[in-house]
């Protein structure tokens, strides 16, 4: 059954692999985190920093390539605003930024995860098979979410290897989607 989700799906492939490339930066991001825990809070807030800023440029670019396409491009359209207001945010005060980036990344991987559960529900409704996968790499990153909220003092340590996980899930979920849009095309 051909619907309206899936045709506008199937027409915006053709910049699938934005959404991979994004992914795989976050899933590099994340394992650097955890292959650099001692590494200066100020080096690790400033990469956070630029990493979301360009994050939101990728964002906006896929957003606009595709806003004759998809159904629901606004969302992405948003995050990549979120994502470049936050990023020039931080990465104009970084002394203040030391102090508010567990809020600042909490809320943006909370913002991110309700967009992957999201857009997970209607690919199952078309019949994409890697929708659960997606749903589960968006819960995942909002618990990850509220762990970095609610415990902002627990210690950096903490931060840091939360935010790596949260990196990691929200990668997982990009590249997932690329490949589900890929997939449109192939049908």
């Amino acid at each position: 059954m051909r619907t309206s989700l899936f045709d506008s799906m199937q027409s915006a492939v053709k910049n699938w692999w934005m959404s991979v490339l994004l992914g795989i930066l976050y899933v590099i991001l994340g394992f650097w985190v955890f292959s650099t825990p001692l590494e200066s809070y100020v080096t690790l807030t400033m990469v956070f920093s630029i990493f979301i800023f360009a994050s939101g440029i990728m964002e906006i670019a896929f957003a606009v390539a595709n806003s004759n396409q998809t159904v629901g491009w606004g969302w992405y359209l948003t995050g990549g605003i979120l994502d470049l207001i936050i990023g020039i945010l931080l990465i104009s005060n970084p002394l203040i930024t030391m102090a508010i980036l567990p809020f600042y990344i909490g809320f943006w991987l909370m913002f991110r995860g309700m967009m992957a559960v999201g857009l997970s529900i209607p690919l199952k409704t078309v019949g994409m098979r890697n929708w659960g996968w997606m749903l589960i790499a968006g819960i995942a990153t909002i618990i990850f979410a509220f762990l970095i909220i609610s415990n902002p003092l627990f210690g950096s340590m903490s931060i840091v290897y939360t935010s790596a996980v949260a990196f990691i899930m929200v990668g997982v979920f990009r590249i997932f989607l690329g490949f589900s849009l890929k997939a449109f095309n192939l049908k």
